[in-house]
C-alpha cells in the first residue's frame, strides 16, 4: 500500500527513530507495552512519572503506546488507571475578551465527535467504521481496526486547570464541548476574539489522515477517510463557513486517487490538505522522489494550502535514550526546520512553484538562519562538479522560500524582531486549541504583548491578513469585531481592507 521500503531500511518490526525514545518508555510504563508497539509487558509498573509535553510530542507520544489487539475479536485494552483519577470539574466559561484584533488562527484542533461516521458508510462497512467505546477503566476510547486511540488529557487541556492536566486517558463529559461540538467551538472562539481557525484532527485520524491510509482493507480505508472529509466540510466547517477553514485529509496509498480527492474537495470549498513532514518516516515513498508529483500538481492546481503539521509523521529528533520530555518539547521546533530544509531541497517548489506550503506549529525563529544557510550551501558546493544539480533555476533558495512557504506562530515573542528577514507576509498567527499549550482564551492578550509595538499594516498581516489571503477567507463584519450578536456577524457584510489594532478598527468598520 505504501510502496517500497525505503533504501537502508531494517527489516527489524520494532526499529524506529522512537523505539527507545521516553515517550515509548512512557508507553510501557501506561499500558505494559514492551519491547515495541503491540508486545506485551512481563513487568508491572506503578503510579508511572507521567511528564507534561505538547502538542506535537503527544501526538508521538500517543502513536507509540497504541496497543494492537486481535482484530477478530476486536477487544478493548485495560488502562491502567480509573478514570475517576482524572475526573476533575472543568473551570467555568471564561469571561469573553476584548476583541482588539480580528485574529485567524492557523493551528487548532478538534475531537472527533461519537457520531461522526454515522450514516457516512455503506451499510456493508458500518461494522468495520470507527466507533467509540468504552473501557473496563471507565474511559472512551475510539477503536478501529482493533486498535484503539484514547483522548488524552492534553490534547482537551482547554478550560481544565494546570493542576488537573495529564495525560490519561478522558471520555467527552471531562472536556470542554467546544473540542467536539461545532457551536460550542464558535462560542469559545467568540469568547477569546478568534474570528476563523483552520482544525486539524487530533485523536483518530492522526494529523494527516496516517490511520485511514494504513487500513488493511483499502476500500474500507477510503471510504473512511471520505467520511471524514464529508463531515469535516459538511458540519465543521459548512455549518458556519465564515469562522471555519475547510481542512482535508489525504489518501495517502495512492498518489492519483489524491490528486482525484483534492480537485473533488475543492469544489466543495476544502482550503487546505494536512501531509505528513516526513512521509518516509511512515514508510512511504520519499518526497526525494516524483512518487507524489500528481496530488502536487492538484494542490497547485485548485490552490490548496499544504499544511506540514509538526508531529504529523510522529518523528521528533531525540538526541539520547533518557531524553527529558522538557528537552525533546523544547527542540520541537528543530522538527519543523528539519522537514522545511527537506521539502526547500527536494525540488517539489521548483517543480511546483505556485505550490503553498504552511509550516504549523514551528515557530519562525529559525527561517532566517535556514535561508541565509541554504543560500550559502547553494553559493559554495560542497559535492563535485560531475554530480547532477540538485537546485535548478535562477531563484536562490531565500527567495524559494519567501515565494512557497509559510509559517505558523504560537508564541515567538523574541522572533518578531526578524521579521523582516523571515517575511512579514509569510507569518500567520496560531492559538493552538484546545491543547495544553494553547494561547486560549487570552490570545488576544499574548497577541498585543508580541504585535502590539509593531507598524498597523504588519500587525495587521500577521494577525489575519496573510491567512485570509492564503485561504481565500472572508472577514468579519463590523457586529462581530464589536461584540454584538452572532447572527450579525455571521449575515452581515465583510470587508477586505487591511485592519490593525483595535482602535483604528472600530474607528474604520
Amino acid at each position: 500500500m505504501y510502496g517500497p521500503r525505503p533504501p537502508g531500511l531494517p527489516l527489524r518490526p520494532n526499529h524506529s527513530p522512537t523505539a527507545f525514545s521516553p515517550a515509548n518508555r512512557l508507553s510501557r510504563q501506561m499500558y505494559g507495552v514492551a519491547g515495541g508497539i503491540g508486545a506485551p509487558s512481563r513487568a508491572r509498573v506503578t503510579n508511572p512519572p507521567f511528564r507534561v509535553g505538547v502538542e506535537g510530542v503527544i501526538s508521538h507520544i500517543k502513536r507509540v503506546k497504541r496497543r494492537r489487539t486481535s482484530a477478530s475479536t476486536c477487544s478493548v485494552p485495560r488502562l491502567r488507571h480509573n478514570v475517576s483519577d482524572v475526573n476533575f470539574p472543568l473551570l467555568p466559561d471564561p469571561e469573553p475578551r476584548r476583541r482588539d484584533y480580528v485574529l485567524i488562527s492557523a493551528d487548532d484542533h478538534l475531537i472527533e465527535p461519537k457520531d461522526l461516521f454515522d450514516g457516512r458508510l455503506p451499510l456493508h462497512m458500518m461494522d468495520a467504521a470507527p466507533k467509540v467505546v468504552d473501557t473496563e477503566a471507565g474511559h472512551q476510547v475510539w477503536l478501529y481496526e482493533g486498535a484503539t486511540y484514547p483522548m488524552i488529557g492534553m490534547d482537551v487541556a482547554a478550560g481544565r486547570a494546570k493542576e488537573h492536566r495529564s495525560m490519561e486517558p478522558v471520555r467527552f463529559e471531562q472536556m470542554r464541548p467546544g473540542c467536539y461540538d461545532i457551536e460550542a467551538r464558535i462560542e469559545d472562539m467568540d469568547r477569546a476574539g478568534v474570528w476563523a481557525s483552520l482544525c486539524f484532527p487530533t485523536t483518530l485520524a492522526g494529523y494527516a489522515g496516517t490511520v485511514f491510509s494504513r487500513t488493511r482493507d483499502r476500500e474500507l480505508g477510503l471510504a473512511v477517510l471520505r467520511a471524514w472529509n464529508d463531515w469535516h466540510v459538511e458540519v465543521w466547517a459548512g455549518t458556519y463557513p465564515e469562522r471555519m477553514i475547510a481542512l482535508q485529509l489525504p489518501w495517502l496509498g495512492d498518489p492519483v486517487i489524491a490528486a482525484a480527492e483534492i480537485r473533488n474537495n475543492a469544489e466543495r470549498g476544502f482550503k487546505a490538505v494536512s501531509f505528513p513532514d516526513f512521509p518516509s518516516r511512515l514508510r512511504l515513498p520519499s518526497i526525494h522522489t516524483s512518487h507524489w508529483d500528481p496530488f502536487f500538481a492538484a494542490c497547485e492546481e485548485t490552490s490548496t494550502v499544504v499544511c506540514l503539521h509538526t508531529g504529523s509523521a510522529s518523528w521528533a529528533p531525540v538526541p539520547s535514550p533518557d531524553t527529558p520530555f522538557e528537552a525533546i518539547t523544547t527542540l520541537l521546533p528543530t522538527t519543523a526546520l528539519f522537514a522545511c530544509v527537506d521539502w526547500l531541497w527536494s525540488g517539489i517548489p521548483l517543480r511546483f512553484p505556485n505550490l503553498k506550503i504552511l509550516i504549523v506549529e514551528g515557530g519562525i525563529g529559525w527561517v532566517p538562519m535556514l535561508a541565509e544557510r541554504a543560500d550559502r550551501v547553494l553559493d559554495h558546493p560542497v559535492i563535485s562538479g560531475d554530480e547532477p544539480a540538485v537546485w535548478t533555476g535562477d531563484l536562490k533558495p531565500s527567495e524559494v522560500l519567501r515565494r512557497n512557504f509559510f509559517f505558523s506562530s504560537l508564541d515567538d515573542q523574541s522572533a518578531y524582531a526578524l521579521r523582516g528577514a523571515i517575511g512579514v507576509e509569510n507569518i500567520l498567527l496560531e492559538c493552538g486549541y484546545p491543547h495544553a499549550d494553547s494561547t486560549w482564551p487570552d490570545i488576544q492578550r499574548v497577541v498585543n504583548r508580541d504585535l502590539g509595538r509593531l507598524p498597523g499594516g504588519e500587525v495587521g498581516r500577521i494577525s489575519y491578513g496573510n491567512a485570509a489571503r492564503l485561504f481565500g477567507h472572508p472577514l468579519p463584519s463590523r457586529a462581530w469585531l464589536r461584540g454584538e450578536s452572532l447572527d450579525e456577524a455571521v449575515n452581515g457584510r465583510t470587508t477586505s481592507v487591511w485592519l490593525g489594532r483595535a482602535p483604528d478598527v472600530r474607528d474604520r468598520l
